[in-house]
């Protein structure tokens, strides 16, 4: 890929989430030249997405424009005329999902036999239809909508986040070892225990190198592991509701694991990276170094002493390390993770989320 013109147009999809709105504000920070965004959103008039419209640069380069990832053509001309596409919109659930793939077999719960039990059954079967619907249709067909449009429009190159999902639910890997890019989430695995999101992760990218393989499109995928730091948007995303939970207290005993965390700001930093960097290729895991969980929770009471922390630990074993190595060696930095806690909190005050 030729060197990205820094004047040039690039769609974001999904601008109004956690990583898409900081990457969209690195692209139109005047340290970077300033490029012309185009937003995606379903709703672009929703007051959740009211924070980009104030972002420095946005009322001369960001162009805000409805496209739902399983709606095609408005997918395609959201992408048409791109230079460049940075693909981020994905759901990610607040929880351990149904079986999503059970719809359309016969032991879906839809169909159990006790006629008239909708209590029960009616619930069950729109938790699967729901998380079908809100899981794994928009990561993956969702994803091969937005590179059809993209190999359609002739972009220069597509930067796709992925996530550390799509890489540890591998229990072929050697123990020890740290995950690196060479590792994928197995998917018989991911659906023997339930982990809908680390499969939908995981088939999404695989679909994205298989359809680069077959039409020549320039695809880069940036997997980071859990996501924190300072919220700009009106919601909270679900990797900051973890933060939040030690600082509340929500319990009083919590698993001393060990957090793979980084930053949204270096996440947006590497995304951008991948996109101007024509010597990136392939997948690359985004990750700070490990953290205990009583270590973060330590770092927090000496910045903020008066919130209720969790007051004991369990430990547990099977702690992941992932390897940052290939991304780093390309110039990419991490912030100390005392300066993304603080910067998460204060964020959270500001907003009124913590006070």
């Amino acid at each position: 890929m030729e060197e990205a013109a820094k004047t040039s147009v690039v769609c974001v999809t999904g601008a109004g989430g956690f990583v898409a709105t900081w990457l969209v504000k690195l692209l139109l920070s005047d340290s970077k030249a300033g490029y012309t965004v185009r937003g995606t959103a379903r709703d672009p008039g929703d007051a959740k997405n009211a924070h980009l419209k104030v972002l420095e640069g946005a009322d001369e380069r960001l162009q805000l424009v409805r496209a739902d990832l399983l709606d095609y053509d408005s997918v395609a001309s959201a992408i048409a005329g791109c230079d460049g596409v940075f693909h981020v919109a994905c759901p990610v659930p607040s929880g351990r999902s149904t079986d999503p793939e059970k719809c359309s077999q016969e032991r879906c719960p839809k169909k159990d036999p006790l006629k008239g039990r909708r209590s029960l059954t009616g619930r069950r079967h729109s938790e699967c239809i729901l998380h079908k619907a809100e899981v794994i249709a928009p990561a993956v067909t969702g994803t091969l909508n937005v590179l059809k449009a993209c190999h359609e429009a002739k972009v220069k190159r597509v930067v796709m986040v992925s996530s550390g999902a799509a890489v540890v639910a591998n229990p072929n890997w050697p123990k020890g070892k740290a995950f690196d890019e060479e590792s994928w989430s197995d998917e018989d695995y991911c659906r023997k225990n339930g982990d809908w999101y680390y499969l939908s992760k995981t088939l999404a990218e695989r679909e994205a190198f298989a359809y680069a393989a077959k039409t020549g499109l320039d695809i880069v995928t940036i997997c980071p592991s859990l996501v924190i730091g300072p919220l700009m948007q009106s919601t909270v995303n679900t990797s900051s509701k973890v933060l939040l939970n030690y600082l509340k207290g929500e319990h009083d005993t919590v698993e001393n694991k060990s957090r793979d965390i980084v930053d949204v700001r270096d996440v947006a930093d590497a995304i951008l990276l991948a996109y101007e960097n024509p010597e990136m290729s392939g997948r690359y895991i985004c990750n700070a170094p490990a953290i205990k969980v009583c270590d973060m929770v330590n770092i927090l009471k000496t910045l903020y002493p008066t919130y209720t922390y969790p007051k004991s630990f369990t430990e547990v074993e099977g702690n992941l390390v992932y390897s940052s190595e290939k991304l780093q060696k390309l110039g990419w930095t991490f912030r100390p993770v005392e300066k993304t806690l603080g910067d998460s909190v204060e964020s959270y005050r500001a907003s009124g989320l913590l006070k």
